[in-house]
């Protein structure tokens, strides 16, 4: 933790990026393991990835725990965060080999400066506005009926200047509405349904669990942020650096094929991927029976990527669009 914090300190400016804490990875090897399904010698056997403790990194569980990853011949530590400014600047100075992070903030850190590489797909809308893993969530009788409806309202969002509040904007821009008039308040996802029932906010832009959480209370949704207004948007992967792949191209190729495997896995087998969230959060298993999970597919829609990219340098979060080349993954 100390080391991580440092690490943090190092990075100010990844306030706005998504992960929390880790320990230093496991040490390297020059051979690969007993039993991984490539020839390749592998740099490293031995790696650790940080994750969120959300439903978006089932897949990853899954790998690990039906032996994909080590099918691969690697041996994955992962380290969980609560979210915030620690897996990037974790993975950028190499205490962790891989992260998990939402689109948004890979694009803004790559665009200031940050060697960040996506390696392999994470979560995906389930493209469908009304039943999807992320709603925008309100009151039965707060008066917001559809999304236009949104602007003057105050919105929860767990952070600013991020994916929420940009596909949310965007959401209302091409719904006729202001998005300037949108008053957006920070807060954690856990804390998102008794701030609504509180009317400490009009609305709130949740995950699940917390989107079945709030709908238990009698919440409406609105619309998926994450389903409109991008097409089968991608809304977060797993990366790693750009020194890391120069250094370790055969582990960053074996953890691909490993966590294709696993959105494949999950993707077949919903049940196994709803089974295995008790092992890494406090999700009711009663709750985890009725929430709507995202998508998880093999590879990143390199569209939507582009355009939650566009979206951010029209609302100021970048000056510039990035070099998405260098930041998506290799063909």
């Amino acid at each position: 933790m100390k080391k991580l914090a440092s690490a943090l300190a190092a990075v100010a400016l990844l306030t706005l990026t998504a992960c929390g804490s880790g320990s230093p990875s496991g040490s390297a090897s020059s051979s690969a393991a007993t039993g991984t399904s490539t020839s390749t010698t592998l740099e490293k056997t031995s790696i650790e990835v940080g994750v969120i403790p959300i439903v978006d990194v089932a897949p990853i569980y899954l790998g690990v725990q039906e032996g994909l990853f080590k099918k691969e011949g690697l041996d994955v530590t992962l380290t969980l965060a609560q979210g915030g400014a620690a897996i990037v600047p974790a993975v950028t100075s190499g205490q962790m080999d891989f992260g998990f992070s939402n689109v948004t903030s890979l694009i803004v850190g790559r665009q200031k400066g940050l060697p960040l590489k996506m390696v392999a797909a994470g979560p995906q809308t389930t493209g469908d506005e009304k039943k999807d893993f992320a709603a925008v969530v309100t009151s039965s009788d707060s008066g917001i009926s559809d999304i236009k409806s949104l602007e003057g309202k105050k919105v929860g969002v767990n952070t600013l200047a991020n994916i929420s509040d940009s596909t949310v904007s965007e959401a209302v821009k091409e719904a006729g509405g202001d998005p300037t008039k949108i008053q957006f308040v920070e807060m954690p996802f856990p804390d998102m349904p008794a701030n609504l029932a509180s009317g400490n906010v009009d609305a709130i832009a949740a995950v699940e669990p917390f989107v079945t959480l709030a709908k238990n209370d009698g919440a409406v949704s609105i619309f998926s942020n994450y389903a409109y207004p991008v097409k089968d948007l991608t809304i977060a992967t797993y990366f790693t650096s750009d020194d890391y792949v120069k250094q370790n191209p055969n582990t960053v190729a074996a953890f691909t094929r490993a966590m294709k495997a696993s959105q494949t896995f999950a993707e077949e087998n919903p049940e196994k991927a709803r089974e295995v969230l008790s092992t890494y959060t406090k999700i009711d298993p009663a709750v985890a029976a009725k929430l709507t999970m995202p998508k998880f597919p093999q590879e990143v829609n390199k569209e939507s990527i582009q355009k939650i990219a566009e979206i951010a340098q029209s609302r100021g979060l970048i000056p510039e669009l990035p070099d998405m080349t260098a930041l998506l993954p290799a063909e």
